[in-house]
């Protein structure tokens, strides 16, 4: 035995933690029990390997993108905690990652920065460094779309379709105005006066509403998807 085995474990975990993976063990046994469409994903390779280029350069590329514009205002903090890179080990989160597999959202380690530090208004700072991100992603699908018109060889458009429909999905699921996600921060920052006891509530049960609102309006944001990779594929081809 352990010591102290109380404090290891499901005990270990801190009750959002608890949540989180409770929340995603109902997700993956809902999606295991009936067939859903993101369990068929998984028996398909260009779904798996477009999962893969999503946690090991599109993740890397979204948390960069918020470091460089931090770094490029002033704030040595992300170069600092070794998140200025490119390298995927300083990025992932293993329950983003592994929720990309079957939802194709899921998330990063959050970039830290101390908007102290920057030499221009700190609340615009927080509207650039917050948004640097999912058009990070906005542009990788863009990247992908114009090579997809380029070649005829059906595995490798497959590729590109999957990896262009995950990055256009990350960007408007990180604008969703619910801690932690980007579009949280923006928010913070475009709403008048002091708003730290919002902040404290939203962030207490932000996971929750985050899920309440994807199940929700699930297809929704899946007709906006769609709606954006066709106007972008329309103005980069």
């Amino acid at each position: 035995m352990y010591p102290n085995s109380s404090n290891r474990g499901w005990n270990s975990l801190s009750r959002t933690q608890q949540i989180v993976v409770a929340v995603i063990g109902v997700i993956v046994l809902y999606a295991l029990l009936s067939g859903a469409s993101a369990i068929g994903r998984l028996g398909d390779p260009n779904w798996i390997v477009a999962a893969a280029a999503i946690v090991f350069i599109a993740f890397p590329v979204h948390e960069l993108a918020h470091a460089a514009m931090a770094v490029a205002l002033g704030d040595p903090t992300p170069r600092r905690q070794g998140r200025y890179t490119l390298n995927p080990l300083a990025h992932i989160d293993p329950i983003g990652a592994v929720l990309i597999l079957f939802t194709g959202f899921g998330w990063a380690k959050p970039v830290q920065w101390n908007p102290r530090n920057v030499t221009i208004d700190a609340r615009l700072a927080v509207i650039l460094v917050s948004l640097a991100g999912p058009v990070s992603n906005l542009i990788m699908a863009g990247i992908a779309l114009f090579f997809l018109d380029k070649t005829t060889i059906d595995i490798v458009r497959h590729f590109l379709e999957s990896f262009a429909f995950i990055n256009v999905l990350l960007f408007v699921f990180n604008l969703i105005p619910v801690p932690p996600l980007d579009g949280s921060h923006v928010l913070f920052a475009l709403l008048p006066g002091n708003t730290y006891e919002l902040q404290e509530t939203l962030q207490r049960y932000g996971f929750l509403l985050l899920m309440v609102v994807i199940f929700i309006s699930g297809s929704f944001i899946s007709r906006i998807v769609w709606t954006i990779v066709q106007a972008l594929y329309g103005l980069v081809t």
